[in-house]
């Protein structure tokens, strides 16, 4: 049985009539009939009651007919999505991001928007370190990754980097904190003396190498007394007092109660969310991801600067301060 012997009947089936489906199908009654008779043979049963006045259906042949029409429309889907592969519209993606990256109110809306653009394409997310996205790149073990990388991250020559979108560095704190954070604005070596709250250097994390530069230009080394990957962990301990933190000022969509922000005045605090792609992956679908996503960036589709007690960036001097 092949897919024009399924046309034949169906073809046949619907006409009730040899002469008529042979006219409908641009062929003789001879060799139709032959492939009928064939497809009876090859299935076991009888599909027609076939007399000289009428054709009618078999029961069998009424079972066979549904399911012959669920085969060849499945048949038909199939077709459409192998050439929707070739120029992109259909296919699967594999997303990797940061921790911080859906907190920016950019992201939700570049992968919707791409969702409704080509709903054919399949989009697999995960959340994966910076570092480990690379690793994940280069395998090919992900189709396109969303970085923050670190202060002085540069891209291999095997990596496409292309710059989404920004947000600064801020200090968090708990409510009532003296020493040093006591101000409205902190200078990063006043914190020398401070017990951290960091992501893990292990998992390739850009954020904790950031961090780490600032603080070794200003003079120390952090004291950390925990390390933490999840960011809503990192404020819950915070606000508990274990200590401070550094962490992304979109940090402030998520910040539990007895944690305040507080802006870094003397340091290279602003950091980079990266769409990272490796230059040897060839594909339609990725193609199409990529020209969105930098479209999205070019129309001004940026997350909304906080609101309330957190940080902004001076006009003046592009540096976070507190919101009064």
């Amino acid at each position: 049985m092949d897919f024009r012997q399924l046309n034949y009947f169906v073809a046949v089936a619907q006409e009730l009539s040899f002469s008529r489906a042979a006219i409908r199908l641009h062929m003789s009654q001879p060799p139709l009939s032959q492939q009928i008779k064939l497809l009876e043979e090859d299935l076991g049963v009888t599909l027609f009651d076939r007399t000289r006045r009428s054709v009618e259906l078999t029961h069998a042949g009424s079972l066979f007919y549904d399911k012959a029409l669920a085969i060849l429309e499945q048949y038909a889907t199939a077709k459409e999505l192998c050439a929707w592969t070739s120029d992109g519209r259909a296919g699967k993606l594999r997303i990797a991001f940061t921790a911080s990256v859906p907190i920016f109110a950019a992201f939700p809306r570049l992968i919707q928007g791409f969702r409704q653009a080509y709903p054919r394409i399949e989009m697999d997310l995960l959340h994966l370190s910076t570092g480990e996205q690379l690793l994940a790149l280069n395998a090919n073990e992900i189709d396109v990754g969303f970085l923050r990388p670190s202060l002085n991250f540069r891209a291999p020559s095997s990596i496409a980097a292309f710059d989404l979108w920004h947000d600064e560095l801020v200090l968090a704190v708990a409510d009532g904190h003296g020493g040093a954070a006591s101000g409205a604005t902190v200078r990063l070596g006043e914190l020398a003396q401070e017990d951290f709250i960091l992501f893990p250097q292990a998992l390739g994390c850009g954020l904790f190498e950031h961090i780490t530069t600032l603080a070794a230009r200003a003079g120390f080394a952090p004291r950390i007394v925990q390390e933490v990957r999840e960011n809503s962990t990192t404020l819950a301990l915070v606000a508990a007092g274990l200590g401070i933190s550094i962490v992304p000022g979109t940090y402030v969509y998520t910040k539990p109660p007895g944690v305040q922000f507080k802006g870094i005045v003397d340091a290279d605090t602003e950091s980079r969310i990266v769409m990272a792609s490796s230059r040897n992956r060839e594909m339609s679908s990725l193609k199409l991801f990529l020209d969105y996503a930098r479209a999205f960036q070019a129309r001004g589709d940026a997350p909304p600067a906080a609101s309330g007690s957190t940080t902004h960036k001076s006009p003046e001097s592009g540096k976070p301060r507190l919101s009064s």
